[in-house]
């Protein structure tokens, strides 16, 4: 009858363990949610077209070399024309963003030597959104909070179960 009582409080301490999993680590890469610029070169002042797939809401795209566009959630394509003054060889950073994900892709600018990816300005202030996973916000805080939390289940449903037994012994 020990056994059961044992057994019962760790499935019901492996269990408590389970529900505290970050939700936000469950969706991460496996959301569903991808984004890809087609083609991945172009001329300046040429067409390309912006794809984003598995976003139940719309889709913000900016870049440094168009205007921001919106992806309606009925859709999943838009139709963009790149700066016809972006510098050839440069390789700009095109981000799609659905809600707190966000995706990016490459976008390299035909002709010229290849230089590193320009950095549009606006997205060197604020906030740095989306890194995700659970090593990128890795707070002692709430991981402290979680163990006293576990904890506190185990201990109470030891308490529990061994308080339940001392009285139908008696």
């Amino acid at each position: 009858m020990r056994a059961i009582r044992v057994a019962s409080a760790a499935l019901l301490g492996v269990s408590a363990l389970a529900a505290t999993a970050p939700a936000a680590h469950a969706r991460g890469d496996d959301s569903g949610f991808w984004a890809r610029v087609v083609p991945s070169a172009v001329e300046p002042g040429g067409r390309v077209r912006l794809h984003a797939n598995g976003c139940e809401q719309s889709v913000t795209v900016s870049s440094g070399v168009f205007d921001t566009v919106v992806i309606p959630r009925w859709r999943t394509t838009a139709r963009v024309t790149v700066d016809p003054d972006a510098k050839r060889g440069a390789v700009y950073e095109v981000s799609f963003y659905c809600g707190t994900f966000w995706q990016s892709a490459d976008l390299r600018i035909a002709g010229g030597r290849p230089e590193p990816r320009a950095r549009p300005a606006h997205l060197d202030k604020g906030v740095k959104a989306g890194a995700g996973g659970t090593l990128a916000g890795f707070d002692l805080k709430e991981i402290g909070l979680g163990a006293a939390l576990v904890t506190g289940v185990i201990g109470t449903a030891y308490h529990l179960s061994r308080r339940r037994a001392d009285e139908s012994d008696a």
